[in-house]
């Protein structure tokens, strides 16, 4: 079991978590520098929330937010991929350094974002996605969740490779949280290897959402940023059992030692006493 990790680097004054923190292009830098060093292996770089309620930014806002951001990492040599709605914000990106183009939407928000990446090259993460974020729950509506999402997924590939873009560049994300409502995303998540199949990548995005403190609490806006934290490692890790290629998460550190526990318990891993060391 292996799964990479996409450390979140969120450069908006608003995202549902840590918005505000990282505004400033050298806070944000810096912030990707410290999840690097924690074991990021790919920083993923956005200039606007999609937090239940969000309103939508301006493209030229956020290239403003990010490109700063975008580009220190591709020239310090770290894998970076933008996480866009916008086509003029992916290929800014892209011509920047970023190696993979993060549509929570899957290509629906804008419909120009599919034909205007094809040609870069980059690889592409399409989300599963019923709406903008103003109004997401409104198609929160589904008789078999996980068939309907692996459906549309594979019509977004298919619409993907019509604009040029092979099934070899695509990534899938089930989009837990968006346009589902706490039980569903847990149906979705139990039936992620229905989305895993050979040669096969799928990127799962859980961290700090509400629907795992619904879990944890009557009351889940009393759930801390620690409690969610974990939480959100133990669904990494649940990913990976499952065959996810990547998981995104606020908290790179506990995460990559969830992950570590993981592997060395599914390969036996002994550990010494006497050396306190495997």
């Amino acid at each position: 079991m292996t799964a990479l990790i996409l450390g979140i680097v969120n450069v908006t004054p608003d995202s549902f978590s840590d918005g505000g923190r990282y505004a400033d292009a050298d806070a944000a830098i810096a912030h990707g520098l410290r999840l690097r060093a924690q074991g990021a292996d790919i920083l993923d770089v956005g200039g606007e929330s999609t937090r239940p309620g969000a309103e939508r930014v301006d493209p030229r806002v956020e290239q403003e937010r990010v490109m700063p951001v975008v580009r220190a990492f591709a020239e310090a040599g770290i894998p970076v991929s933008i996480d866009t709605m916008n086509a003029s914000t992916a290929i800014a990106a892209v011509e920047a350094g970023a190696r993979i183009v993060n549509d929570v939407s899957g290509g629906l928000a804008d419909p120009d974002m599919l034909a205007a990446v094809a040609p870069t090259g980059a690889d592409v993460a399409l989300g599963h996605w019923r709406g903008h974020s103003t109004d997401m729950y409104a198609h929160a509506d589904y008789a078999d969740v996980v068939g309907e999402v692996v459906a549309e997924l594979r019509e977004r590939v298919g619409v993907a490779a019509s604009a040029g873009i092979a099934p070899s560049r695509v990534i899938l994300d089930p989009g837990v949280g968006f346009g589902k409502r706490g039980d569903q995303n847990w149906t979705v998540l139990r039936g992620l290897e229905r989305l895993v199949g050979p040669g096969a990548r799928v990127l799962v995005g859980t961290s700090r959402k509400r629907f795992l403190a619904e879990a944890l609490s009557s009351e889940p806006a009393g759930v801390d940023e620690s409690r969610r934290d974990l939480a959100t490692a133990v669904t990494s890790v649940l990913a990976a059992q499952a065959g996810a290629w990547a998981v995104r998460v606020h908290d790179v550190a506990g995460t990559r030692d969830a992950l570590t526990i993981a592997r060395s318990w599914e390969e036996g891993a002994a550990w010494d006493p006497s050396t306190r060391s495997r």
